[in-house]
Formats: structure tokens, C-alpha cells, sequence
């Protein structure tokens, strides 16, 4: 078609389409709950949750039951006030229908239902209700159960009736409801461990809140949590697999302006920092003006005290932020009336004046703690000051990994390989196992795109080392000089040099404990590059299948016999273990692991933090007990044991 011409159809009043209730929610659903695959599946939970949580907040609510029945539909039970069953005067239904049939209707939204609520939204009731192929709600109030049930997206199937009776002071709400397969087509089967690890996170938070997980499928499970020492509990978890310098764990708690903060902290003989924040219990991993103000807080109290007791002299460097944040686990946690967010995914605290209140509450505290503690503060000075003069000497160590000029060589170190294109977008580089691995990639590469690093021997586990040390590692700092990024302060992103960084290791125990180790030094030194979906592992297969002229590669031993079943019964398969990327000739290696029309290759991603955090400790950390609880506890899932 012509640019000139033009599509003769009518623009009128009826080609505007207008979403009458909840249709808008089922035609556009990842609006309201971010996407329908897994995490928009697990997101209806957190919204009912959510309602039972406000309760909670607001000193009514003492117990929440969730539970995952048979055929994957959802209860979430709790013993609040009851959602009001009288007549809204504004829908002319009664309250609960209009809490689940109407968009934004709460009491989230003023009224003085909730002082302080939790959620982005506050149109969960609604959406679930819309997103669900059932849901069926009861009230326990005034001695009576109240009950209504809602299908077809959302539409009640009468109107809200009294069902029975129950005892005077028992008082709550029920909802139990079955996500629509027509909505959630990749999956409507619910994890475990996906709402484990939320509910344990969301008690935590709520001090006294007892919330309990029952699975009533196949194989039956459960589990309760409940933390009296709310945040301070959750950082004695936190650091279970590390050894803490002071045997206090820090807990602030303060309230200004109708903003209530809390801080827990401890610190740790590692060299990293763990910190966490949340606003109504919303995680905020872009942190704010809340995780701001106590930052700043931390650096000038703890300068303050070292400074007036001696420890700091004159000559000395005043610690930095990252000096007084080594080796700390810190969670910190707002109520907030009515908080603002910002950034791409609104999980950045934008309130401004949360930034003095929370500085005024935790400095006040820190500071008093100090004083009061003097062995301890001096063992969080001492580790401070140690690590600002680990920041001197990995400055000076920085300096050897900087480049001059454009890397325009076609071998760094007399190690790297570069492609010849200058375009980021399209380049990747290889970070092969061996000089005889990287042999073979360098002949069987796309010399364009594709660049090669070998790496003699396994690199240093940062995990036990700090910066300074890190940079005197070669092999370290070949690969900081070949991104292109720089590292620690001078780490700049949008300097990367390759779109893709390919672990390329074999597939045996010396091969993965090298990319375990590849991983440990980008989740500690370049976690932004894994953030980022930089990060890729390459999928080498683990046998060739031989029969006429034709060969087949394969990863896993159940795609080993599934193509082998398919295969005609008379036809001879010769399988042969592939042992090693090194024992590959170029053109094998291309064809099985780096052709981009055929490889496989697996993107890393750090989806939970904490749960990162705490795998990276436990494999690659000082202590033995937990590293061996690891292995015993795993041991019983090892198929092929390579040694």
C-alpha cells in the first residue's frame, strides 16, 4: 500500500471499546499482575495475602493460613475483623461483593480503612477474582458465616447469603479460588518453595504474625513461621552460614511523623555486604530514600566514633561507604502511609522526607548502641578500617587492569583472542576452560562476533578474598581488561564489551567447580553484568549417537535414550561419552557448542538475592559445616558421578 492512501474505515463512537468490570482486567491481565506465567500465577496469592496482612498491620489480624489443595486451587484463611458484609452505599451491593467485583474498591484508598497497607495495587480482591475460573469468599462476623461465590471471570452466582453460624468472637476472612487455565496457559500448578520463601519473608517482617503454608497435594507438607524477633531473626538466619565479628545483633525500631522504620544488623567476617530493604513489606532491591538515609546514617556515625575514641587518626582516610559496609547483613524496613516509587520496575522508594527521619531514628540508636558496647564497636571499627585500607591498595591494583586505547590486539596477555567487530551488540567472548579448549574454539569460532579467553588452572575463589587480593590474581585481571567495565568504584556498565560473557567449561566436576568459581567472582565483583541477563553458560553435550551417516549430540542422559527409542530397532548406535571441550576437534566444537544456530546456551540470573547470597556463602565461603550439610543433604540426587 501507497504511503498516500489511506484505509477507508469508520472512526465513530463505535470503535471505541469499552471494558465493562472486570473484562479490562482478563484482556489486559499482566497490567495487573505483571505477566500470566509463573510469577503472575504465585502474584494472586500475594494479593489475598496481602488483604490478610493490612489486617495484621493494623493490630487485628494474629494468624494466617495458606494452603495449596488438591487440583491447585488456593485458601489463604485469617482471623481479622471480616471484610464489612453490610451494603456499600455507593455500589448498592453488599461490601464484599463490591470488594470482588469492583476495581479499586478497599479499603486501601482512604476512608480510614488501613493506616498503613501493604501491596502496589491495592485492587487485588478484584483482579484475583477476575483472573480466577472460581473463587468463593466467607465472612465470619456478628456469629454467622457469610458467603458468596463468583465464575465465569469474576461474575457472582448470587447474591451474598448467611450459610451458618459460628461463635460470637470469631471473626475473619476465607478465600479460596482457582486460577483460569485460560488466562495462565503455561502453568496453573503452584510451588512450594516459591510461597515458602515469601510467607517465611512476610512473617519476618511482621513481628508476632504467625502465617502457616499447608501443601494438600500429592505428597503432604507444611510449614509454620513465626518470629517474635521479627527483622533481628531474620538476619540471625541470614548470617547462619557466616561467622559474625560481634555477638549483638543490632535491632533499631522508631517512629516520626506517622513513618515507622526498623534496622537490623550484624556484621560478618566476609567481605561483602548483604543489605535489604522493604516498604510494607514490598522489596525495594533499588533501595530509596529509606536505604539512603540509613547509609549515610552508618558512614558518619561510625567516622564520628572512630574519630572521637581514637581509633581513627589524623593521617587516615575517613571511611567510605563501602569501608563501612563490608561484611554487613542489614535489613531494613518502613511502614509508610503513603509511600511514592520510582525507577523502571517501582521498587525505589522516592518519599523524600523519609530520607532525614530515617538518618534522625537509626543514627540516634547506632550511636547509643556504640557507646553503650564498647568491645563491639571497636571490632566494627577495626573491620572498617581494615577494609579502607584494602580500598587504598585495590585502587593501586586497578590501575594494571585499566586499558589504553581501544583493545586492538588480537592477543591480550598473550591470552585473549578478540573478535574483529567493534560492536558490543553483537559480540560475545568465551571463557574457555584450557589452552587446548581454547585451541580448539579459537579455530572453530566466528572470528567476527566471538572472542576467546583461555584460562589456565581455576581462579581464585573471591568469595574468600577481598578486592586487593582479587586484583593481584592474573587470570582476574585479564578478564576485568577484556570486558572492558572496570571493577569495584570504577565499574561502568555501559563500557562492556561483549553482549554475551559464555562460561564454556567441560561438563565434569573440574568443569563446574571452574564456573562455580566464574560465578562467585561476577555475583561478588560484576553482579550488575548478571543482573543485566550478560552472563550465559554453555551447554557442551554429554554424548554423540553415531548411526549411518548421521551423528547426533545430546545433553542429558534422558535425551540420550529418548532418541534412542526413536530410532528404529534394527538400526546400530554407537554412543560415546564426550569427554572433554579439549578433546574436541574445531569443527565438533562448533557444531555442538558454539555455532548460534545450534548451541545451547543457559542464561544465568540472580532471581532471589537472598537466596544467591546464601548458596554463594554456603559452597564457597570459610565455614566446613554448612558446605558439608550441603553435600549430604544433596548427595541423594547425584545420578553420574564424574571423578
Amino acid at each position: 500500500m501507497d504511503m498516500d492512501e489511506k484505509v477507508e474505515a469508520a472512526y465513530d463512537s463505535s470503535s471505541i471499546q469499552v471494558l465493562e468490570g472486570l473484562e479490562a482486567v482478563r484482556k489486559r491481565p499482566g497490567m495487573y499482575i505483571g505477566s500470566t506465567s509463573v510469577r503472575g500465577l504465585h502474584h494472586l496469592v500475594w494479593e489475598i495475602v496481602d488483604n490478610a496482612i493490612d489486617e495484621a498491620l493494623a493490630g487485628y489480624c494474629k494468624h494466617i493460613e495458606v494452603t495449596i489443595n488438591k487440583g491447585n486451587s488456593i485458601t489463604v484463611k485469617d482471623d481479622g475483623r471480616g471484610i464489612p458484609v453490610d451494603l456499600h452505599p455507593k455500589t448498592h451491593k453488599s461490601t464484599v461483593e463490591t470488594v470482588y467485583t469492583v476495581l479499586h474498591a478497599g479499603g486501601k484508598f482512604g476512608g480510614g480503612g488501613y493506616k498503613v497497607s501493604g501491596g502496589l495495587h491495592g485492587v487485588g480482591a478484584s483482579v484475583v477474582n477476575a483472573l480466577s475460573e472460581w473463587l468463593e469468599v466467607k465472612v465470619y462476623k456478628n456469629g454467622k458465616v457469610h458467603y458468596q461465590r463468583y465464575s465465569n471471570g469474576g461474575h457472582p452466582e448470587d447474591i451474598l447469603k448467611v450459610i451458618d453460624e459460628c461463635d460470637e468472637d470469631r471473626t475473619g476472612t476465607t478465600v479460596t479460588f482457582k486460577p483460569d487455565p485460560d488466562i495462565f496457559t503455561d502453568t496453573t500448578i503452584y510451588d512450594y518453595e516459591i510461597l515458602r520463601t515469601r510467607l517465611r519473608e512476610l512473617a519476618f517482617l511482621n513481628r508476632g504474625l504467625r502465617i502457616t503454608l499447608y501443601d494438600l497435594r500429592d505428597v503432604e507438607k507444611n510449614d509454620s513461621f513465626y518470629y517474635e524477633g521479627g527483622i533481628r531473626e531474620y538476619v540471625e538466619m541470614l548470617n547462619k552460614n557466616k561467622t559474625p565479628i560481634h555477638e549483638t545483633i543490632i535491632d533499631v525500631m522508631g517512629e516520626d511523623k506517622g513513618i515507622s522504620l526498623e534496622v537490623a544488623l550484624q556484621y560478618n567476617e566476609s567481605y561483602n555486604s548483604s543489605i535489604y530493604s522493604f516498604v510494607n513489606n514490598i522489596t525495594t532491591p533499588e533501595g530509596g530514600t529509606h536505604e539512603d538515609g540509613v547509609r549515610r546514617s552508618l558512614t558518619r556515625i561510625l567516622n564520628k566514633y572512630a574519630t572521637s575514641n581514637g581509633l581513627l587518626k589524623e593521617k587516615d582516610d575517613s571511611l567510605t561507604g563501602d569501608d563501612v559496609r563490608e561484611g554487613i547483613t542489614m535489613i531494613i524496613s518502613i511502614k509508610h502511609p503513603n509511600p511514592q516509587f520510582e525507577g523502571q520496575t517501582k521498587t525505589k522508594l522516592g518519599n523524600s522526607e523519609v530520607r532525614g527521619i530515617a538518618d534522625k531514628i537509626f543514627s540516634d540508636a547506632f550511636e547509643r548502641f556504640l557507646m553503650e558496647n564498647p568491645d563491639q564497636a571497636k571490632v566494627i571499627v577495626e573491620k572498617s578500617m581494615t577494609a579502607s585500607r584494602a580500598r587504598v591498595a585495590a585502587k593501586r591494583a586497578r590501575e594494571l587492569t585499566r586499558r589504553k586505547g581501544d583493545l586492538d590486539v588480537t592477543n591480550f596477555y598473550g591470552k585473549l583472542s578478540d573478535c574483529k567487530s567493534k560492536d558490543p551488540s553483537e559480540s560475545e567472548i568465551f571463557l574457555v576452560e584450557g589452552d587446548s579448549a581454547g585451541g580448539s574454539a579459537i579455530k572453530g569460532r566466528d572470528s567476527i562476533t566471538q572472542a576467546i579467553l583461555p584460562l589456565r588452572g581455576k581462579i581464585l575463589n573471591v568469595e574468600k578474598a577481598r578486592l586487593d587480593r582479587a586484583l593481584s590474581n592474573e587470570e582476574i585481571r585479564t578478564i576485568i581488561t577484556a570486558f572492558g567495565t572496570g571493577i569495584g568504584e570504577d565499574f561502568n556498565l555501559s563500557k562492556l564489551r561483549y553482549n554475551k560473557i559464555i562460561i564454556m567449561t567441560d561438563a565434569d566436576v573440574d568443569g563446574s567447580h571452574i564456573r562455580v568459581l566464574l560465578l562467585t567472582l561476577f555475583y561478588r565483583f560484576f553482579r550488575p553484568l548478571v543482573e543485566a541477563g550478560h552472563v550465559y553458560a554453555a551447554q557442551p553435550p554429554l554424548y554423540s549417537i553415531k548411526h549411518g551417516k548421521t551423528t547426533k549430540y545430546v545433553l542429558t542422559d534422558d535425551e540420550r535414550d529418548e532418541y534412542l527409542a526413536s530410532l528404529p530397532s534394527n538400526t546400530k548406535y554407537i554412543v560415546g561419552r564426550m569427554k572433554g571441550l579439549g578433546e574436541m576437534d574445531a569443527e565438533e566444537l562448533n557444531e555442538t557448542t558454539m555455532d548460534i544456530e545450534k548451541r545451547v546456551l543457559r542464561q544465568i540470573t540472580v532471581d532471589d538475592a537472598m537466596a544467591a547470597d546464601e548458596v554463594f556463602e554456603k559452597l564457597m565461603g570459610e565455614e566446613v559445616g554448612p558446605r558439608r550439610e550441603f553435600i549430604e543433604e544433596n548427595a541423594v540426587y547425584v545420578e553420574n558421578l564424574d571423578i
